[in-house]
Parts: structure tokens; C-alpha cells; sequence
């Protein structure tokens, strides 16, 4: 049995190595690593509702759709632009590839009879979760003044702003990997980069029109309870980010993944411990929820790049630190005038350098994987050349993702103006982009004011508010209107039925008397059978005072009058 295992290996290798790929390490996937790895990668997927939850409760409701909807952009254009060129550019394996970028396996497609089919797609939807994480933290930087258009573009191309990166730290040919700079799950390619962007896209789109107006303090919620859903949401996601990340259960790698999972929760205990006391300190006893949400965040962040590297106790300090730099940085930025209406630069740029650095300082040699390429961190016993490696990689990834970030913008720019018009920044890119009125913003308010100033309003005062059925509504008013002229009626007749008589005289000089229906409330009129109408019962329709007097021919054909035998 021994001796056929050798044989075994060596031939399932040969099946490999005769395949159309030259086979890097990200493909040697067993049945239950594919397992794993699509798993998390479903998981990992849900994250997207996590950060549209949280952006879309930390702006105004009359953004709050807008929010979303670029979310929604992000997987659509960002995975779409992904396959056609983010995958290649970071684990390509064609002969033009070098250290800085990879090139070849665009427009990813194995065919059937590949042998390695399923490992390829596998790592493929793996490493597009990452990617679209990546574009989306970006969103919530520049919420409420940043053109819908302009955006779209932005995710379609921002793709190769993580993709990049990504390929120096994880790809075989990049500079960094080469180094033996070490990220599991995404400090440093998905979190930095994207807080990078986000920093980048803040100071370039400017802050909202009256932010600073007033002071640094933080503005209003737009639905404190969804921001709090979205932390949920994304501390679920981030268990499969960081587990699933050990790239596959077999062998002792199930170990580390169960390790990643505790870290990563361990991580969270400290920088909600630390968060929570900073604002209970901040606010005299009061608890801000943003302090929370992103203190916990932060700490998420701060201990995804060596999640199984770390032992508990220092999971909980990892976090902490974490934690304390977000909570800090948050208004340290908002005094810079860089508005980051849901934090984003402090949680994944600022926590992401720490954790990066951390790894540098208090990785484990995970034996017997080669995660760290056998070294250790510098409060491990293993000197100072993994923190170095550690600080160079946060230093390329920063520099990378504030400049790549600018160029683009600056490019949009010049073909769709990045930033929204002031008008429709005051009426909210929710009524502006998507034709959808929310009745809490004081829309009428905000065309009242606008209106000396000549904006064509016309098409969006007629659009109806949300939550509502126009048709019910115009059937209501209906019924309305009619209820308030049988109250005419009621109040007129009250009149002319005085205490004194019930009677009145026709103008043949005839007896009428007015006295209620028994159903309803609309009021007839009874008159004497000598009268040429026989007795007849009349009842208004659309006439706010009745005509009093005898059977003339005029108002027999009087439209104000139902006349019912």
C-alpha cells in the first residue's frame, strides 16, 4: 500500500502536467477542497448584501436606493470585466507574464475534456468574490454626490485596480509573492486597496454639499437598524473569507481553517471591546453606533491577513489595535475634509496596514503548510525580514491604490463628469437616477427652493412616491370628495330645517318636506303626490346647494339632479 501511493501521486501529477495549463499551486484541488472552496465562495458572496445593508443605512433615505444599486453594478460590470481581464491579469499563466502583471487565461473557458475543469472554475469564482469585495468598498466612499453614470464605468474598469495587486501578492509571478510576502485572506489586496480607493475617490469627488457647514461631527444616520443588519450580515461572510481562504480541507489544512474561523471571531471580540469603550468614553456614557459597527469591522480587517497564524490571545490584541486606529482615523480624515460617508478609509485602508504589518510581527510557522514560507514574525523569534516584507507590501499596495485610483477617476472625468450636479445632490440620486420619490424627504420643499432658479422639474414633481398605489389613491380622493359634498348637503339642510318648521313652501305654493334616507347619508326630498313629479325622491350628485322650488323643466334636466321615482 505504501509503495502504490508514491505511484499514484506521480500519476495523478502526470495527468496534470499534460494538461492544456501549466499547473500552479492554486489548481492542486482535491474533490473536497473544490468542496471547500466553492462553499466559501457562495458564502463569501453574501458579503455584497452585508456592504449594501451597511452603506445603505449610513447615507440619507433619499440615497439609499442609489446605494444599493451600485452594489448590484459592481458584481454585474465588476465580475463580467473580471473574466474578460482581472483573472488573467492576476494568475495568467501565458509567456508575457512578469513579476508586475500576469497575462494570458482571459476569457476564462476549460473545455470538457480538461482534466483540471472543475479545479479552474473553482478558483476562479473564489477569486472573483474577492475581487467584486474589493470594487464594492469603494461605493460607500463616494455615496450621495457621485454621478450613477460615471460610476458604472468606474466599476467596470476599477477591475484592474485590485486585479493587479492582487497578482503581486498571490499570483506566482509577482514581485511580492517572490519576496515571500504572506496574506491569507485579503489585508493587504482586497481591504487596502480598496480603503485606498476609497480614500482616493473621497478626496477627489469632494465632500456633500453642506457637510462641513456645521461642524466635523458625524451626520445622521438614514436607517441606523440596516447599518447594523449589514455588520451582521458581513460578520457571517467574513468567516467564510478568512476559513475558506486555507484553499481546501484536506491534509492539515482543515485544521487551519477551524483556526481561521476562532481567530477571526477572536479578532472581532477584542475590537468590539475596545470600540465600545472608546465611545461609552467619547460620548460621556453613550454608545455610538458607528464607532461600533466600524470597530468591529476594523478588527475583522486588521486580523484577515494571517487569520491562522496567530494564537488567541494575541487574535484578541491584533483586533484591538485594529479596532482603536479605525475609531481614530475616522475623525482624523472628516478634519482633513476627506468625507467617507460610511468610513471606509479608515476601516479597510487604515486596518488593513495594521494588518498586513501584524503579520510581520506575530505569525506562527503554520506547520507543515508553506504559508509563510517557513518563517516566523519578529515577536516569534524570526528576525526582522518578514516584517520588512510585510511594511514594503503595505507601502506598494497603498502607493498603488491612491494613484491608480486618481488616474482613473481623472480619466472618467474627462468623458462623465464624476460628480453629481448640485441640484440633483439636494434632491437625492434616488429621485435623479432611478425615478424613485420617497414621501419622508420634503420633496415639495426641495422644488420650492430650486425653483427661482429655473431647473426643469417638470418630469420628476410628477413621479409618485413609493409604497403607494396610484390608482387606490385617486379612488380614495374620489370617495373623499364625495363624502365632503353629502356633508354639504347634511350642513345645508341642517339650515333650512330649522326648529321652527319643517316646511317649505314650492313656489305652487305646494308643501316640501325634507327629511333623511334611512341608508346613507344623502338626504331626499318627498314631495306631495299633487305634485307633477308623483312623489318623487331626488338626491344631489355633484351640486354644492340644492335648487328649492317646483317641477320646472329646468331642473328637470338640471345635471345636478339624480331624480329617483
Amino acid at each position: 500500500m505504501d509503495a502504490a501511493t508514491p505511484t499514484l501521486a506521480a500519476a495523478k501529477g502526470a495527468v496534470r502536467n499534460h494538461s492544456t495549463y501549466v499547473i500552479p499551486g492554486m489548481y492542486d484541488l482535491s474533490v473536497e477542497d473544490t468542496n471547500w472552496v466553492l462553499t466559501s465562495s457562495f458564502i463569501i458572496f453574501t458579503m455584497q448584501t452585508g456592504f449594501g445593508m451597511l452603506e445603505s443605512g449610513c447615507v440619507s433615505i433619499k440615497n439609499e436606493v442609489n446605494i444599493m444599486m451600485k452594489n448590484v453594478i459592481d458584481i454585474v460590470l465588476g465580475g463580467f470585466t473580471y473574466w474578460l481581464f482581472g483573472y488573467g491579469m492576476s494568475f495568467g499563466r501565458g509567456p508575457l507574464s512578469n513579476p508586475f502583471i500576469a497575462i494570458g487565461d482571459f476569457l476564462l473557458d476549460p473545455p470538457v475534456g480538461d482534466a483540471l475543469m472543475g479545479q479552474i472554475f473553482a478558483a476562479f469564482l473564489f477569486q472573483l468574490s474577492f475581487a467584486t469585495t474589493a470594487t464594492t468598498i469603494v461605493s460607500g466612499a463616494m455615496a450621495e454626490r457621485c454621478n450613477f453614470k460615471a460610476y458604472c464605468l468606474f466599476s467596470f474598469l476599477n477591475t484592474a485596480v485590485y486585479c493587479i495587486p492582487a497578482g503581486w501578492v498571490w499570483g506566482e509571478h509577482g514581485f511580492l509573492n517572490k519576496l515571500g510576502a504572506v496574506d491569507i485572506a485579503g489585508s493587504g489586496p482586497v481591504h487596502l486597496i480598496g480603503g485606498a480607493s476609497a480614500f482616493a475617490s473621497a478626496a477627489m469627488l469632494g465632500p456633500r454639499l453642506g457637510r462641513y457647514s456645521e461642524g466635523n461631527d458625524p451626520l445622521p444616520l438614514g436607517n441606523p437598524v440596516n447599518a447594523c443588519m449589514g455588520l451582521f450580515v458581513l460578520w457571517w461572510g467574513w468567516l467564510a473569507f478568512n476559513s475558506g481562504s486555507t484553499y481546501g480541507v484536506s491534509g492539515a489544512k482543515w485544521q487551519y481553517a477551524a483556526r481561521a474561523a476562532v481567530m477571526t471571531m477572536m479578532g472581532s471580540f477584542g475590537g468590539g471591546f475596545i470600540s465600545s469603550i472608546y465611545s461609552f468614553w467619547r460620548h460621556g456614557g453613550g454608545m455610538d453606533i458607528m464607532d461600533l459597527i466600524n470597530g468591529v469591522l476594523g478588527s475583522l480587517v486588521s486580523i484577515t491577513a494571517g487569520c491562522f497564524l496567530y494564537r488567541a490571545w494575541e487574535a484578541l490584541v491584533i483586533g484591538a489595535i485594529g479596532s482603536l486606529f479605525c475609531v481614530l482615523a475616522m475623525p482624523l480624515f472628516d478634519r482633513m475634509g476627506v468625507d467617507d460617508p460610511v468610513g471606509a478609509s479608515a476601516v479597510h485602508g487604515v486596518c488593513g496596514i495594521w494588518g498586513v504589518i501584524a503579520v510581520g510581527l506575530f505569525a506562527d510557522n503554520p506547520i507543515p503548510l508553506d504559508t509563510t514560507n517557513g518563517r516566523s514574525g519578529l515577536f516569534k523569534g524570526g528576525g526582522w525580514y518578514l516584517l520588512g516584507i510585510q511594511t514594503l507590501s503595505a507601502l506598494c499596495l497603498v502607493c498603488w491604490g491612491i494613484c491608480s485610483t486618481f488616474l482613473l477617476l481623472f480619466v472618467i472625468n474627462k468623458i462623465i463628469p464624476i460628480r453629481m450636479d448640485p441640484h440633483e445632490e439636494l434632491l437625492g440620486a434616488d429621485l435623479t437616477e432611478h425615478r424613485i420619490r420617497h414621501s419622508q424627504i420634503g420633496l415639495s420643499r426641495a422644488i420650492s427652493a430650486l425653483a427661482p432658479i429655473k431647473v426643469d422639474l417638470k418630469e420628476i414633481a410628477g413621479i409618485q412616491p413609493i409604497g403607494i398605489n396610484p390608482g387606490h389613491e385617486r379612488s380614495i380622493e374620489q370617495l373623499r370628495a364625495a363624502e365632503d359634498k353629502l356633508q354639504q348637503w347634511q350642513s345645508y339642510l341642517d339650515q333650512v330645517n330649522a326648529p321652527k318648521s319643517n316646511h317649505l313652501k314650492s313656489d305652487a305654493g305646494r308643501d316640501i318636506i325634507f327629511k333623511p334616507r334611512t341608508a346613507g347619508n344623502v338626504f331626499s326630498r318627498r314631495l306631495p303626490a299633487r305634485d307633477n313629479f308623483s312623489g318623487g325622491l331626488y338626491r344631489p350628485n355633484n351640486s354644492d346647494l340644492p335648487v328649492i322650488g317646483g317641477p320646472s323643466s329646468k331642473q328637470e334636466k338640471d345635471p345636478n339632479f339624480a331624480w329617483v321615482d
